[in-house]
């Protein structure tokens, strides 16, 4: 008998799922369930004899998100290394397109929302969900090139790259360089003990690392660094081998718990009841920016780099391919509701409403690219019938 493959290891049901538990949340907000699941994410768990003291909410999005990080971490590295961005005349294309797919929503978000209480936002559309996008490919793009695929992951993957920096750069707070130079320090150990495991497979160095890796995430929370780069940088030193069992030992709980957990906490916002035109410049900036910024940008970009590649480099992709890759691109969700969180932490209003953008402009874009991969991967489908 067959045995089917683990639905969370693929690409549709995590998406599915993502929406789902977003949906869920925003539906508990904003019935009489409100006021007990918000005494629940408020309780704060300390850690004795360290500066922790973390409300289950910023658990959620500071622990247990980390972990989300490092599977990211791992598969950036694997790609920089040995899969479509090992060589600057495979990273150049989707680079310039990515690059697009920034300047462009920032552009945009500051157009709308530029004024001194929300211009701090510019980050937010910037992001690319990788999983939710290859989801949404997955779904509806039966029939397209393996080269749309391999450029949409691609430049997802540098979106990624451009939203650590993003986190690592911008929402740092009072560094206490102290603990960020012992918080380095436990990373070195970290790597040191990848190649040992890599080297004899003892499990109680297993067991070292993980209790290292702790360590390292712990000072980097305390430092003032966003604990979520503790994630990035231990998976950025891991050795290949050892992290490619720990990715695919965590796919499925990433895939199945802290991104549905951490989707449903930050999307339990309140609706506002306002009008639309009493809505904050940040929801307006980010429900536009990131369909319509993603797709103009990624587009256009992606079409001046197509024209100018090297020679050698992959074959063009057709603009309606590159129209298709944008519409994806603009499903912002993991990356930007933290991102919506972090911008705007000093004002609960504002930022409930930039995180309800991010939720529509993301569906918005989740609807426009289904529309759009389906028309292309239909022509595509046509084209080899009538060839065959």
């Amino acid at each position: 008998m067959r045995i089917s493959a683990n639905p969370l290891r693929g690409q549709q049901f995590p998406a599915v799922l993502l929406l789902i538990a977003a949906g869920l949340g925003i539906l508990l907000a904003n019935l009489p369930t409100h006021d007990g699941i918000a005494a629940v994410l408020d309780i704060h768990i300390a850690v004795p004899g360290t500066a922790l003291d973390l409300s289950i909410a910023h658990w959620v999005s500071d622990g247990l998100l980390a972990v989300f990080f490092l599977v990211v971490a791992i598969e950036l590295r694997h790609e920089l290394t040995h899969g479509e961005l090992d060589s600057p005349r495979k990273a150049l294309q989707p680079a310039i397109a990515a690059t697009g797919g920034v300047l462009v929503p920032i552009i945009v978000y500051l157009l709308i929302a530029g004024d001194a209480s929300t211009a701090s936002g510019w980050p937010v559309p910037t992001a690319t969900d990788i999983a939710f996008a290859l989801g949404v490919l997955a779904m509806f793009g039966r029939g397209l090139p393996s080269g749309v695929r391999v450029f949409l992951l691609a430049l997802a993957i540098l979106d990624d790259i451009i939203g650590i920096i993003f986190i690592a750069v911008l929402f740092a707070h009072d560094v206490q360089w102290l603990l960020l130079v012992l918080a380095v320090v436990a990373v070195a150990a970290f790597w040191a003990l990848s190649r040992l495991l890599h080297a004899t497979g003892h499990p109680a160095i297993a067991l070292a690392m993980a209790a290292v890796g702790v360590v390292a995430w712990g000072l980097v929370a305390a430092s003032g660094i966003h604990a979520t780069i503790a994630g990035v940088l231990l998976g950025l030193v891991m050795a290949p081998v050892p992290a490619g069992r720990v990715r695919h030992a965590l796919e499925p709980t990433v895939n199945g718990a802290i991104l549905p957990l951490f989707a449903f906490v930050a999307a339990f916002v309140v609706i506002p009841a306002v009008s639309p035109t009493e809505l904050s410049p940040a929801f307006w900036g980010i429900v536009i920016a990131l369909p319509v910024g993603k797709i103009v940008g990624i587009s256009l970009f992606g079409w001046i780099a197509m024209r100018i590649r090297p020679r050698g480099a992959a074959p063009a992709l057709p603009f309606a391919d590159l129209l298709a890759a944008g519409a994806l691109g603009g499903i912002g969700f993991t990356v930007s509701l933290l991102l919506a969180n972090l911008a705007f932490a000093a004002d609960d209003g504002i930022r409930d409403q930039a995180i309800l953008g991010v939720l529509v402009g993301s569906l918005i874009a989740v609807l426009l690219s289904a529309v759009v991969v389906s028309l292309r991967s239909g022509w595509y489908r046509r084209v080899s019938a009538a060839s065959s």
